[in-house]
């Protein structure tokens, strides 16, 4: 990982990533279509997915309400948590570079707040300063589990965080740095994106396989029935154990970074840390609530 001032993570050049379209970086095998599995993902929503996701954005920001507040939420992704937000009275402006996410964060904002004008929705790259920076400043700013599929994640990190009006808090996920493993997932992901799409499966296959035994090993271990996970409807975060899968699979671009570097690199822009909850040392990702000076 390159350095600068002997201490921080370089910030990429974000010329490398969105020299080209969203579209061609997909054509050419560059990058995984998370709109695509999002659009799937939401054929399953329910109020119970909208009411868990609400239920951990209020834990995360330590309110039970957004009621006044202005908020971002960079790379929306399915759309969920910019639904919570609103739903918890927040002014929300959504943005993601997949077109597909950006339709179905539209599908949700016409389903749940039809011509809602507390409620934006664009399409743009958080590489692209020029247009954050005419989006004005947020009271929150939310980007969870993005900025390390960007192809320049410390750029992404830093613009993200401009965004942020004094006071403010900054809410990231990034995805924890392993020793080989992190070199091992970046070359499955890399595969993956790469490979044509009638022999994906030959991917995803063997790591749902391996996903599905680790669970029953841990299971018959604990002596709990190993049925009980697949059963449950709501995953973390209102999200989906399948599509989660697939996301963690295809999900290229892939960076990712020590809880210490990411810590350095937001505090010395003007932030204390409020709250971290880490993955434990895996490899998901490490949650960081910061507040703006």
């Amino acid at each position: 990982m390159d350095m600068i001032d002997g201490s921080h993570p370089r910030a990429l050049s974000p010329e490398r990533s969105s020299a080209a379209t969203h579209g061609s970086e997909v054509a050419a095998g560059r990058r995984f279509e998370f709109g695509a599995n999002w659009s799937r993902f939401l054929q399953h929503l329910t109020d119970q997915r909208i009411g868990e996701a609400e239920r951990s954005l209020r834990e995360l920001l330590g309110s039970a309400t957004l009621t006044g507040k202005t908020f971002l939420d960079i790379g929306s992704g399915s759309g969920l948590f910019s639904l919570a937000a609103r739903r918890l009275g927040a002014h929300v402006t959504s943005v993601d570079f997949d077109p597909q996410s950006v339709g179905c964060t539209e599908s949700l904002r016409a389903r749940y707040f039809a011509d809602d004008r507390d409620w934006r929705v664009a399409e743009g790259s958080v590489l692209d300063e020029a247009m954050l920076a005419s989006l004005g400043e947020f009271d929150v700013v939310y980007s969870w589990g993005v900025l390390h599929h960007t192809g320049a994640m410390w750029q992404a990190i830093e613009n993200a965080a401009r965004r942020v009006a004094p006071g403010g808090l900054f809410c990231i996920a990034i995805y924890n740095y392993q020793v080989y493993w992190s070199a091992y997932y970046t070359a499955l992901k890399r595969g993956y994106v790469a490979a044509p799409r009638g022999l994906k499966w030959t991917i995803s296959g063997p790591y749902i396989v391996g996903q599905v035994l680790k669970g029953l090993a841990k299971d018959l271990l604990f002596l709990r029935n190993p049925m009980t996970r697949y059963r449950v409807k709501v995953h973390s975060r209102g999200m989906s154990m399948w599509y989660d899968w697939i996301d963690w699979i295809g999900g290229y671009p892939f960076e990712v970074a020590r809880p210490e570097e990411v810590f350095e690199f937001v505090r010395t822009r003007g932030f204390s840390l409020e709250r971290l909850t880490t993955c434990g040392g895996g490899h998901g990702c490490n949650e960081f609530l910061f507040r703006r000076g």
